[in-house]
């Protein structure tokens, strides 16, 4: 294959993916579902790979290309009109965390662990478990947060109140585990940690995650 072919298939290659991307919309280039993501990927991939085919010409690629972005049409047709079809692929929206409190169930159902699920809350300008009192992971893979009502008030600022300095809370226990940096970083040994859990009357095989907030370990169970 020449140079010239390769510049050939390219340029019509580029044309046709132009277009099949202002037909399907914005949900390829967003990745709105798992399923949008690897749609698109294909996409790409019959494009790349039918350049370095010496059997694939011009024809098979633009034929290619234009078959596969009707299936996906298709399906995004179907999706719209059935909410079964819709349901499967793209799935449901999961409540990870529930009137303040983790739902590990779910967290396990999504793959997802603590320190992802953290991620995602920090993503959303929430550095605190004890602050959310709903949390939904999406069908895209983000998080939406529903703060508690004592956390969506009016700023110290808007009321000209002195601001204290603010702390990011620190896990104390993730899975079950003392986290050690933690308390290193806290200056407080495990003996710290176990006065603190018999105090709420839990041992450490109950708790799943802690965190301490300056004022007060907050602890979620399994």
């Amino acid at each position: 294959m020449g140079y010239l072919e390769i510049l050939y298939e390219l340029f019509f290659g580029y044309i046709a993916l132009f277009i099949v991307v202002k037909i399907l919309g914005k949900t390829q280039i967003n990745q709105i579902t798992p399923f949008d993501f690897i749609s698109a990927l294909v996409l790409g991939n019959i494009l790349g790979d039918a350049i370095y085919d010496d059997k694939a010409n011009l024809p098979h690629i633009l034929f290619s290309i234009f078959t596969w972005s009707a299936l996906i049409f298709i399906t995004e047709v179907i999706t719209q009109k059935s909410r079964r079809a819709r349901k499967v692929l793209e799935g449901d929206p999961s409540i990870v965390i529930k009137k303040g409190i983790i739902q590990w169930n779910e967290l396990k159902k999504n793959r997802l662990d603590i320190d992802q699920l953290l991620q995602l809350l920090r993503a959303k300008s929430t550095f605190s478990v004890n602050e959310v009192a709903y949390a939904i992971l999406e069908n895209d893979g983000s998080i939406s947060v529903l703060k508690k009502s004592s956390y969506d008030v009016a700023t110290k600022q808007d009321l000209k109140i002195n601001a204290e300095k603010a702390i990011l809370p620190m896990v104390i226990i993730s899975d079950g585990k003392i986290i050690e940096r933690s308390l290193q970083s806290l200056k407080k040994d495990e003996k710290w940690v176990h006065k603190k859990l018999n105090e709420a009357n839990l041992t450490l095989k109950q708790v799943c995650f802690a965190e301490w907030d300056s004022k007060q370990l907050h602890l979620h169970t399994y």
